[in-house]
């Protein structure tokens, strides 16, 4: 009995929906937050080109 009811813990499918909204607004959140450092890096990397090219054509 102990075994289905671990099986029953680890089954996605059924849990309670709050769980699953929960988990479905962390991964919303995580996404959000990656996504605004991948844009900042980007941002980031592009100053640092045009710095590095201003720099060639300066010198």
């Amino acid at each position: 009995m102990a075994k289905s009811t671990s099986n029953t813990l680890s089954n996605p499918s059924l849990n309670s929906g709050t769980v699953n909204s929960d988990k479905q607004e962390r991964l919303a959140k995580a996404l959000r937050a990656n996504l605004l450092k991948r844009k900042s890096q980007s941002r980031s990397r592009s100053e640092l080109r045009k710095d590095s090219h201003k720099e060639k054509h300066d010198g």
